[in-house]
């Protein structure tokens, strides 16, 4: 067997000298200690593996040497086996609690003895592994984390790369592990407005995480090109459909705030209902999940159908994830849907529901272990939202890009009923770098030329109707009618770009197959900006540089000179 390093600390020469032939014999190196005080030096310059000692020592006593010398070992298991001819189940026990592992009692039996000492060495031996690996799993742990830092990192420049920041929106994420397995995306639509989606993917932790890059990513992408909700959800509902397994998905509540005409579109399928709070506080309406998940059904069969709740300036909107519905306390009682509506209707001023909610959820759960993510916002309607200016880019001397070109686009009926082409212009624009500066101006440009030609020329739809909440409604019945039934009609898109690579001008021409209007009285009148229609003529009046109707109205000509002052602002 392998040779072990004994220290036998005895006052008692005799006693000592016979002790320690006996462990030599055995085959162990012998290192001997006089008194207590003798012993932790010979610990100390030793480091042996097992520790005799005896009891009754003059000067410093086997008791208290025991204690400095396990204080020295630290994390070390060092066996210490007290050498005593006490009987008392008192004495031995005092013993056992300075830190002794066991006892011996004189005379020495010396099968026993060996036994002991190589009893003790496995656990010595057992105990170094375990250190190891404690080591060992500390260290990978430590990768770990560093990894999921930077993946956290590169998860939260994704999917936070929007407006969560905006001063209409509060919202508190909670997740249970470091990666969250609920979602939150706002982002600014180039022609004004916010898109807003909170999902809640199967699971938690980094594998429920994973979907919400490729989900963020398409938000991002496409709203800031300019695409509508629902074009954005039939993408994302399609990416995560190809590259969630089977059984994972994600619920999720997805709002298109528009400010210009005080409406919100919302699209629920699979979260808890959610509540609409009118500004006085007085009035909720419930939000319904009407949809399955996104990530469940297949490209032709997923709906997109969403449902249109007229937001007047002040109006709140309330989405959770179910963590706060399935939030428990001690005694496992879910919090509820029954109890935050309670919580709603009960707050002094809707102001405060926000706060209500997190102190109602904490003060229920009571310390309870969290064991799902848990998401609330609040977003508030507000004119804030209804432009937002896009920031100069860099110049770099002469850019790379298209410079000198035309192109023509024409629509037809059955393209019009389905397709919006605004994203599509507003993509093409963006290949030439020097208009990137102003991508949300010509946005706006594009989609009220549009809209004025599809809906006012081929529809033959009056503004007139807009000038309260319901006549919006009602405006947007009729267009809904009309584009269901129509059968004939066209849009044309002619783009003309000149420019040298620092600065050049867009010409944009739309025109429609509709009877035109009366463009000569929308020059010489200005709108007022608390209607709701007639603001689109003296808005383009901001943007372009010359605005030339021409026939009878259904054909407009604009042009638009880059770099703008306000680009470079």
């Amino acid at each position: 067997m392998a040779a072990y390093k004994v220290l036998i600390a005895d006052d008692n020469s005799v006693d000592r000298k016979v002790l320690s032939r006996v462990v030599r014999n055995q085959g162990n190196d012998v290192i001997e200690a006089t008194n207590g005080f003798e012993a932790v030096d010979l610990f100390k310059e030793h480091r042996p593996d097992i520790v005799l000692m005896d009891v009754m020592m003059p000067g410093l006593n086997g008791k208290e040497a025991t204690r400095q010398i396990k204080k020295i070992a630290d994390e070390d298991f060092i066996p210490v086996i007290f050498l005593t001819s006490l009987s008392d189940a008192q004495s031995l026990a005092d013993c056992l609690d300075s830190g002794g592992d066991d006892f011996l009692t004189k005379p020495y039996n010396h099968i026993v003895l060996q036994a002991k000492i190589d009893s003790y060495h496995r656990m010595s031996e057992m105990h170094r592994t375990l250190l190891h690996q404690r080591d060992e799993i500390a260290r990978v742990n430590k990768h770990m984390l560093q990894e999921q830092r930077v993946a956290k990192a590169v998860y939260d420049n994704v999917a936070h790369a929007g407006c969560l920041d905006a001063s209409n929106i509060r919202y508190e994420l909670s997740p249970l592990a470091v990666f969250n397995g609920d979602v939150l995306l706002a982002a600014r639509k180039p022609g004004g407005g916010m898109h807003v989606l909170l999902g809640d993917f199967t699971g938690h932790g980094l594998p429920a995480a994973i979907g919400a890059m490729p989900m963020a990513d398409i938000f991002y992408g496409m709203t800031a090109k300019g695409f509508g909700l629902r074009e954005v959800l039939r993408e994302v509902n399609q990416k995560l459909k190809s590259v969630l397994p089977v059984g994972f998905f994600c619920c999720a509540a997805a709002v298109d705030m528009a400010p210009d005409r005080q409406a919100a579109s919302v699209w629920m399928g699979g979260v808890p209902d959610c509540y609409l709070l009118r500004k006085d506080g007085q009035m909720i309406e419930t939000l319904s999940s009407r949809h399955l998940p996104l990530g469940v059904m297949s490209a032709d069969k997923f709906n997109d159908q969403m449902t249109e709740f007229s937001m007047a300036m002040g109006d709140r909107l309330f989405l959770w994830s179910d963590g706060i519905i399935e939030a428990r306390n001690d005694y496992g009682d879910m919090f509820g849907q029954e109890r935050l509506l309670n919580v709603v209707r009960d707050s002094a001023h809707a102001n405060h529901v926000f706060d209500d909610i997190q102190r109602a959820v904490d003060e229920f759960v009571d310390g309870t272990e969290q064991d799902d993510d848990t998401t609330l916002i609040e977003v508030i309607m507000t004119d804030m939202l209804e432009r937002e200016e896009s920031g100069a880019v860099t110049k770099t001397g002469n850019t790379v890009g298209p410079r000198d070109w035309s192109m023509d686009y024409c629509l037809e009926a059955s393209t019009l009923q389905n397709f919006n082409p605004v994203p599509l212009m507003n993509h093409i624009m963006m290949e030439v770098p020097g208009l990137r500066a102003i991508g949300g101006q010509l946005y706006t440009v594009v989609a009220e030329l549009f809209s004025n030609a599809f809906e006012h020329g081929v529809l033959g739809l009056s503004s007139s109707l807009k000038q309260s909440p319901d006549g919006f409604m009602a405006y947007y019945q009729q267009r809904e009618a009309r584009v269901a039934a129509l059968s004939e009609g066209f849009v044309r898109f002619r783009m003309d770009h000149t420019g040298d690579g620092d600065s050049g001008v867009l010409t944009l021409t739309v025109s429609d197959s509709g009877e035109g209007f009366d463009y000569a009285g929308a020059y010489t009148s200005d709108a007022n900006q608390n209607d709701y229609s007639g603001r689109g003529i003296p808005l383009l009046r901001t943007i372009c540089d010359t605005i030339e109707y021409r026939g009878k109205g259904n054909e407009v000509v604009v042009t638009i000179p880059w770099p703008m002052e306000q680009a470079d602002a």
